[in-house]
Order: structure tokens, then sequence, then C-alpha cells
């Protein structure tokens, strides 16, 4: 498959492409919130792309099996006089569609700064065009220039499907199926469409989500936005982990009713079976690729702005060789938690009665290098934005002993990490 270089030619081969990776002095550009056209971070490292210097074409991700990094085809300079750590040297972008029959593109950064949790910082620069670290340091500031936003006064909300549409008759559907023995669990979700009097600031949307939600995983890739509390995997060196999430509830500003509500969730037989049936999937899905995997015993409490997950982290370390983070990624995706049990069954019936086109919602979105390192989140808690318009999303997992009300209420809970975000710009 060609790949498109920033030239703008198509071309077979990475090898005219060069990429240098130089350790940020001190005093130098930090993280800036003016211009992330690309960005990643999570409590292990951060990182900011701007400009593109190659978009290259993946398989979809059902079919990706081979180990060779495709990153591994750029030329390559380590400039910072080190071992180069996760993240560092060649590096890319990608947000994987719901549907791992669907291709996208690895996106490589002109610029891409970074800074690891332990303060470490560096710039890598790929391009065709040769560059001096003068050069791209200047470059980067002249890219990181602060463009000031106006407020939008102006945002209308539509549901393309009526809530109450929603839950009397596409949550009766599924669970009249699941009545009938055809499946356990379907996730199914809604969407909202939110249209502005002009066009959405990504970069607004994207600082306030980072000011509110301090635990997540926040990303930003080709308009895909969001802030994930959910790491599908991550893959440094030979250490893999995940911490899936399964079973929710709505947290409260009440202290007293809140306190009432986590109860009520570690209580939850209902709660409980969604949690255990994608934990028990998971490890059996990871354990091929691992010498040792092993989960917490029993799940934890993981409370966000608006709602509380039922939690679970998962370690473990790879066998030689060792699988890069996509063919991870190929083989985790979809979760129980994101499409249902049995799979194949689940998707079938959410593309039959769902009704929306889901695109890169709850799909992996996430990093790789050209060592296979990487992280990626599961994209929840996320929006769609093009020009003056956004696509937000929410999904439940129903079972047998579903209540539709709830379902609906939770929906609504998990809107309101984008809804709240997108009405205070």
């Amino acid at each position: 498959m060609p790949s498109e270089c920033d030239n703008g030619h198509q071309s077979s081969s990475l090898n005219n492409v060069q990429s240098k990776t130089f350790t940020l002095e001190t005093g130098n550009h930090r993280n800036s919130s003016a211009r992330q056209e690309l960005f990643w971070s999570s409590n292990k490292v951060t990182l900011t792309g701007v400009g593109t210097a190659c978009r290259i074409p993946l398989q979809p991700l059902e079919e990706i099996k081979t180990k060779s990094e495709l990153l591994g085809e750029i030329n390559f300079i380590n400039r910072g006089n080190r071992d180069l750590l996760p993240g560092e040297g060649p590096c890319a972008f990608v947000a994987f569609p719901f549907d791992p029959k669907q291709q996208t593109d690895l996106i490589v950064p002109k610029i891409l700064l970074g800074e690891h949790a332990s303060g470490q910082r560096w710039v890598t620069f790929t391009s065709e065009t040769d560059l001096s670290y003068k050069d791209i340091m200047e470059e980067i500031r002249q890219e990181f220039s602060v463009v000031d936003s106006e407020p939008i006064p102006e945002i209308s909300i539509d549901s393309p499907i009526e809530p109450e549409v929603w839950r009397d008759e596409k949550l009766s559907a599924v669970k009249d199926l699941i009545d009938a023995g055809k499946v356990k669990k379907v996730v199914l979700a809604r969407e909202l469409v939110l249209t502005a009097n002009k066009e959405i600031p990504v970069n607004t949307v994207l600082g306030k989500l980072r000011e509110r939600n301090k635990s997540s995983m926040i990303f930003n890739v080709d308009g895909f936005i969001g802030a994930s509390p959910e790491l599908l995997v991550s893959r440094f060196g030979n250490s893999v982990r995940a911490n899936p999430l399964a079973g929710t509830t709505t947290r409260y500003s009440d202290g007293n009713a809140d306190k009432k509500s986590r109860q009520e969730l570690l209580d939850s037989t209902k709660d409980a079976y969604e949690h255990k049936v994608t934990i028990e999937w998971l490890l059996n899905e990871l354990l091929p690729f691992c010498s040792f995997v092993d989960a917490d015993p029993e799940p934890k409490i993981v409370s966000l702005p608006h709602v509380h997950h039922l939690g679970t982290e998962v370690n473990g370390q790879l066998s030689q060789p060792a699988a890069s983070i996509l063919e991870l990624v190929s083989a985790l995706h979809p979760t129980p938690a994101v499409a249902g049990d049995p799979q194949k069954e689940a998707i079938e019936i959410i593309k039959n009665i769902e009704g929306i086109d889901r695109k890169r919602y709850a799909g992996p979105v996430g990093w790789v290098d050209s060592s296979g390192n990487g992280e990626f989140a599961v994209g929840i808690r996320s929006a769609e934005i093009k020009a003056r318009q956004a696509h937000l999303y929410a999904g439940v997992g129903l079972v047998a002993d579903s209540n539709p009300q709830s379902e609906l209420d939770e929906t609504t809970s998990k809107f309101k990490t984008m809804l709240s975000t997108f009405l205070d710009l």
C-alpha cells in the first residue's frame, strides 16, 4: 500500500523520509495548547504533533498480523546521545474505526514534542527536508504560536434517534434477542449531533478536556477527540498492561447519595457479570502473547467527574519475540465492554438495530513507535469534530436484567463528559 509523504506524492517506500530525535534543552519549548493537531496524554507520556510527514495506510484491524513495524522503514537518526524511551524516534498516531473490517491510516507528524512522566522531553522531526536543530526549533516556535479563539454563543443539540424511541424500541428489540438466548450481552450506543454557529475550536475543546479529566487519556487524532478512562492496552518494552472498565453508575455531588451509588455498583450482580465477562475474555486473548499475565483479584471503583466504573488492572510480560502494540490491539478489539458477548453475534445485532454510524467511537485510539511500543485507549467519551459540527456517542451494555430507563439514564451521564465541555466554549 503506498504512503502519502509530506511533499504530496505517493511512494511505495518510506526510505526518502528522514526522522531525527533531539533531547530538548532546558528552557526550550514546552507543550503548548496553541496547536495540537495530533495529541495524546496519559499518566506515562504526553505527545503533541503538528503537521503531517506521512500517512501510512494500514490493513483493517482484524487483518493486522505482522510482527514488523511499518515505521521501521523511515530513516532514523538519534541525536539524543542516549537510548530511546518509548515514543521517541519515528512515532505515529492512529484512531481505528469501531468496525475492524474498515481501514485507516497511521499519521506520522512532521513535528512531535514529547514528555515522559519522568520529565524527559524531546522533539522528533520527520520530513523529506533535512533541517538543523536550530531550524527545527524555529519552526516549532512558528507552528506553536498562540491563536486565541472567540467564544461560541450558539450550539444546537439534536438526537438522530429520540431518547424515548431508543429506550422503547431499540432496547426492547435487543432485550427480546437476549431473552430468546440469541446473545448474552449487546452494547448499544446513542448519538447526539451538535451544531455550532461557527467552526468549533478543537484546541479549546482539548484544553478543557485536559483540565477536567485528569485521570483520563486525552486524545485528538484527525478530528476524533476525547477523554477516555479506559486503557485497552499498552506495551512498553516487554511489559503489557490493560485496564478494562465494565459496570457503571452515576456520580453525585451529594456525599451520601454518591456513597450509596458506589456501594450499589459494587453490589450489583448485573454489573459484576458484565465486568467478569470482559476480564475473562481479555485475559484469554492476551495469554497467547504473554509468558505471564495476571489481573487484580477484585474490581475497584474508578471515579470520574460524572460516573463511577468498575475497573480491573491487568499486567503481563510478553513472550519473545514480543508482539507489537498493533498486534495486541488487533487481538483485543472489540472487547465485550464495547461490543457484547458472544462477539460475532453482538456485532451483527449492533449493525442491524443500533441505527447510527459509530465511525471511530469505541474504536482503539493511540500511538505506536518504530519499536512496537505504544498506548491505546478505548475511544469512549469522545466526539467526531468537523468544522461546525460534532457527533457525540455514549453506549451501555444490555444483559438479561437490564432496566431500559436506567440504561437511558446511564447514557445521559456518560454524555456529560463531552457535552459539558462543548456547552462551555
